[in-house]
C-alpha cells in the first residue's frame, strides 16, 4: 500500500506542469544563489588575505619608533569568512569584518557589507539560506496542500474506503511522495556546496561533518512543514481552504513569529545605546588609573607601591622605565573596564537568546535559524568569540610594546626608539572558531525543540489519519 501510493502520488505530481515549472525555478534559484555566494566567499577571502598581508607588512616596516607610538598607531584583526557562510550568511553582513586594535581602547568591528549597500538591499539577498528557510517551505505547501482534499473533491476517498485501505499506510505513502523531491533538491544543494567548498581556499575550517549536520537540520525543518501541511489537508474540507490555512501557517511561522520574538527580546532585555555605552566606559575610566597622567591620585598610589616593592626612594632608581610601567598598568585597568561593559552586552545577548529559545516553541523556524547560523559560524556567538580573541591579542600587543619600552629605557626617556626589526617579533593574530561538538552542545536546547516539533507534528499527522 505504501509503495503503490508513493508511485501514484509521484506520477501525479510530475504530470502537473505547474509543479515541474515551480521545481525547475527553485532549482535554478538555488543554483544562482550558490554561484553568487561562492563568488562572494572567494572574493572576500582573497581580500582578507591581501589586507592581512598588507597590514602586517605595514606593521613590520615602521622603522625605528617609540613602542608606545606604535601602540597608538595600531593594527587590524581581520575576521575570516567561514566556508559554511556560503549556505547561511547569518549576521556577517551586519557586524563588520575587521577590528582596529589600538592603545587604551577596545573598538568594535567595522566595514560591514550592509553599510556599503544601496536601499535596494532592504528587499533581501538571493542567498541559499533565504531559499532554504522561506522558499522550500512554500514549495512544500504548493506540492502538498491538496494531497488529501483532492481525494474528497474527486470522490475517490469513498472508493478507497470501500476497498479496505489501511489509512496510515495510505497516508504514509503520500507523505513519502512529498518528502522525496524535497529531500533530493536539498541534498543536491548541499552536495554542490560541499564540492564547491572542497575546491576553494577555506582557511582550514571546512569539513563535511559540519555540512552534513546543517543538512540534517534543514531536513528536520522540512519534515515538520510536511507534517503540518498534510495535517491541514487531512482536516480541511476543500483544497482552497487547505491552501489558505497552509499559507497562514507559513506567514506566522516564518515571518510573524521571528519578528515578534525579536521585538519581545529587545524590549525585555535592551542593549544600551552607543552613547550610553561610551559614557559608562568613560565614567569608569575617569575613576581609575590613567597611564598618561602621572599626577593623578591613582598614579601616585601606584608609584608608592612600586617604590616600596623595590626598596628605593625614587622612581629614577627603578630598574625599568616607570612611565612605561604605569602605562601598562593603565592598559590593564582599561582592559578590565572594557571587559566589564562588554560582558554586560554579552549577558544581555544571552538573555535575549534564552528568551528567543523559549519562544522557539511557537515556530520551527526559530530553532532551525539558530542552529543554521551556529553551525555555519555566522551567529552573534561566533562574532563575540572572534571579538574576544581580537581583544586578547590587543592586550597582549600592548603588553609586548610597553614591556620593551620599560626594559630598554629610563624614566623620562620618551625619546627612546625600538629597533626597526623589533616589530617582526610580534606574533601574527590567529583565530580558531569553536569546534562542531562545542557548537552542538551549546545549542542542545534548539536541537531538543526541533526534535520535539518533529515528533509532535508526526504524531499529530498519524493520529489524524485514523479519522479519514
Amino acid at each position: 500500500m505504501i509503495i503503490k501510493t508513493f508511485y501514484k502520488e509521484s506520477k501525479e505530481l510530475w504530470r502537473d506542469g505547474r509543479v515541474r515549472i515551480t521545481f525547475a525555478i527553485v532549482v535554478l534559484l538555488l543554483g544562482i544563489a550558490v554561484w553568487i555566494s561562492a563568488r562572494q566567499y572567494q572574493n572576500i577571502n582573497e581580500q582578507h588575505q591581501i589586507a592581512q598581508k598588507a597590514e602586517r607588512e605595514v606593521w613590520d616596516n615602521q622603522g625605528e619608533k617609540n613602542p608606545h607610538s606604535a601602540a597608538h598607531y595600531g593594527t587590524y584583526a581581520f575576521k575570516p569568512k567561514y566556508p559554511l557562510s556560503l549556505v547561511d550568511q547569518g549576521v556577517d553582513k551586519y557586524v563588520g569584518s575587521s577590528i582596529f586594535l589600538e592603545a587604551h581602547k577596545r573598538n568594535e568591528a567595522q566595514f560591514s557589507a550592509a553599510a556599503d549597500q544601496t536601499g535596494l538591499s532592504r528587499f533581501g539577498d538571493l542567498t541559499p539560506d533565504f531559499i532554504l528557510l522561506f522558499i522550500i517551505p512554500l514549495l512544500i505547501i504548493l506540492l502538498g496542500y491538496n494531497t488529501f482534499t483532492k481525494e474528497r473533491e474527486m470522490g475517490t476517498l469513498t472508493l478507497l474506503k470501500s476497498q479496505g485501505i489501511t489509512p496510515w499506510k495510505w497516508a504514509l505513502g503520500k507523505w513519502t511522495a512529498l518528502f522525496l523531491p524535497v529531500l533530493l533538491i536539498t541534498a543536491l544543494l548541499f552536495l554542490i556546496t560541499g564540492l564547491v567548498l572542497s575546491n576553494l581556499k577555506d582557511f582550514g575550517v571546512f569539513n563535511w561533518q559540519s555540512l552534513f549536520s546543517l543538512f540534517l537540520v534543514y531536513i528536520g525543518y522540512y519534515i515538520i512543514f510536511i507534517n503540518i501541511v498534510l495535517f491541514i489537508s487531512l482536516k480541511a474540507t476543500k483544497s482552497g481552504i487547505a491552501l489558505v490555512l497552509s499559507l497562514s501557517v507559513w506567514i506566522l511561522a516564518c515571518l510573524a513569529a521571528p519578528k515578534a520574538a525579536s521585538n519581545i527580546a529587545e524590549a525585555k532585555h535592551p542593549y544600551p545605546t552607543r552613547q550610553e555605552f561610551a559614557a559608562n566606559v568613560l565614567k569608569d575610566k575617569q575613576n581609575g588609573l590613567d597611564g598618561h597622567n602621572p599626577w593623578s591620585k591613582e598614579s601616585k598610589l601606584l608609584e608608592q607601591e612600586v617604590l616600596a616593592e623595590y626598596g628605593v626612594d625614587s622612581i629614577h632608581k627603578l630598574p625599568f622605565n616607570f612611565d612605561a610601567y604605569r602605562m601598562q598598568k593603565g592598559e590593564e585597568h582599561e582592559a578590565e573596564i572594557y571587559f566589564k561593559h562588554y560582558n554586560y552586552l554579552k549577558d544581555q545577548y544571552s538573555k535575549q537568546s534564552d528568551l528567543y529559545q523559549s519562544l522557539a516553541l511557537v515556530s520551527p523556524y526559530l530553532p532551525t535559524r539558530f542552529l543554521s547560523m551556529a553551525i555555519a559560524r555566522t551567529d552573534y556567538t561566533a562574532h563575540w568569540d572572534f571579538s574576544d580573541a581580537a581583544e586578547d591579542y590587543r592586550i597582549a600587543t600592548q603588553k609586548f610594546l610597553n614591556a620593551n619600552f620599560a626594559e630598554n629605557s629610563s624614566y623620562g626617556e620618551w625619546g627612546y626608539r625600538a629597533d626597526a626589526d623589533f616589530w617582526k617579533k610580534l606574533p601574527d593574530f590567529s583565530y580558531t572558531p569553536p569546534k562542531l561538538n562545542a557548537i552542538l552542545s551549546s545549542n542542545a536546547s534548539n536541537l531538543w525543540i526541533l526534535g520535539a516539533w518533529m515528533a509532535v507534528s508526526f504524531a499529530l499527522f498519524l493520529i489524524t489519519t485514523k479519522t479519514v
